[in-house]
């Protein structure tokens, strides 16, 4: 290969972000976000990394992910980094859901645009905003390998008795009712890199990951593998997170339908975003829920308690799935800046060989690090996610293959 850089895009529906790595040292070119597409007050920002400049933000209307894309390209011309340099190796497109079908990084043709576009019905918000921004791309630089990393991927490690629901076999295969499971990205990572800072390869660990931000999951890691997590069909199921009600009876759903006469498209909103912390105490911020804590809100300390209990729960759940832990990793917003989540979720759980130092808890940095004290069995860890780089180290991997087997 003549290039080592590789673009990641993660298109929204509404929305693109993306970095620009150098993959022969990690190193971030330059990153930004576009954001309001479609709108008259369409805002790019973008910021030079590998000079250290300040951000340039620019606001007005954006038609399209086209004219987004072209404008992203614009602001890295300005740097030397253009979409049209030779020194682009690959871009990188963060898909949400690839099924079963996608266990890899995947080469993106017109053949994988179709499964794409296929699994829409079970991933209605995410699949079709993806398909945009790797179409945007591919017209642009149609001579460039562009590659598909899936939210599932990580997940489709997990045996059929953790995947498969108890329905009817037939109905679940026909209508692709599965546990999938999200953040896959993050897991990988972070999973890989907890048996870094325990000085370990990634097969000789087991890692129970807390994913958590304004969406939230968990995921238990037996020697690099995935073979248990929380979220399931949908980014629905598990933990209770910022505006999802995570776990819940399934007919609640009937019950809101009958005697709530709410339609199916209400419960939607309902369970989806207006649900979790924010349904529980108005509020869907971490730090706005502790400081009401901290002032003796009891409709905040309510939500809290409940967002430990389901945290904890699984936290117990998956040590029994692995048998033997070698770490627990907190990652994502909350997971990284927030030590009272941490320590709450930890607490009691001595006989299982966890336990959280109060004063390396309570600092803060944006490096793998250990909140556990020395004598602890399993170790405590916070680990910084870096969805952005797992996409670059797989597409970059994977267009490295391809141009070494050519």
């Amino acid at each position: 290969m003549t290039s080592s850089r590789v673009l990641v895009l993660n298109s929204g529906s509404s929305s693109v972000k993306y970095q620009l790595l150098d993959m022969s040292d990690s190193s971030r070119l330059a990153a930004g976000l576009v954001e309001r597409i479609g709108e008259e007050t369409s805002r790019l920002r973008h910021t030079p990394l590998h000079t250290g400049g300040e951000s340039r933000e620019w606001t007005g209307p954006i038609a399209d992910h086209d004219a987004a894309l072209k404008a992203v390209s614009a602001e890295l011309a300005k740097d030397c980094l253009g979409l049209d340099s030779p020194e682009l190796a690959a871009i990188g497109h963060r898909v949400v859901h690839g099924g079963k079908h996608f266990t890899q990084p995947t080469v993106i043709d017109d053949t994988v645009l179709a499964e794409i576009e296929r699994l829409i019905p079970v991933a209605p918000l995410h699949n079709p905003a993806n398909l945009t921004g790797i179409r945007t791309a591919r017209a642009l630089r149609p001579d460039l390998p562009q590659v598909a990393v899936f939210d599932t991927a990580f997940h489709t490690t997990m045996p059929e008795s953790a995947a498969r629901y108890a329905i009817d076999v037939e109905t679940a295969d026909r209508h692709r009712v599965r546990r999938y499971g999200f953040h896959g990205t993050s897991h990988a990572y972070v999973s890989r890199a907890t048996a870094g800072l325990l000085g370990k390869d990634p097969s000789e660990v087991n890692v129970i990951v807390l994913h958590l931000g304004n969406g939230a999951s968990a995921s238990a890691v037996r020697g690099g593998r995935c073979v248990d997590t929380s979220m399931g069909l949908t980014p629905l199921e598990g933990l209770v997170m910022g505006t999802r009600s995570g776990d819940l009876d399934p007919a609640v759903i009937f019950h809101l339908a009958r005697v709530g006469g709410m339609s199916t498209d209400e419960i939607d909103t309902l369970l989806n975003k207006k649900s979790g912390l924010i349904g529980l105490c108005g509020d869907n911020d971490m730090r706005e829920i502790r400081r009401r804590v901290d002032e003796g809100d009891e409709q905040a300390q309510l939500a809290f308690d409940i967002y430990i209990h389901r945290l904890k729960k699984y936290i117990g759940a998956y040590y029994a799935v692995l048998g033997t832990v070698d770490a627990v990793a907190f990652t994502a917003g909350v997971g990284e800046n927030a030590a009272a989540v941490r320590q709450a979720a930890i607490a009691g759980l001595e006989e299982l060989g966890l336990a959280v130092d109060d004063e390396l808890n309570a600092v803060r940095g944006d490096r793998p690090r250990l909140i556990s004290p020395g004598t602890a069995r399993v170790a405590v860890a916070v680990v910084p996610t870096d969805e952005e780089l797992e996409i670059a180290t797989q597409t970059y991997a994977l267009v490295g293959k391809n141009v070494k087997s050519n």
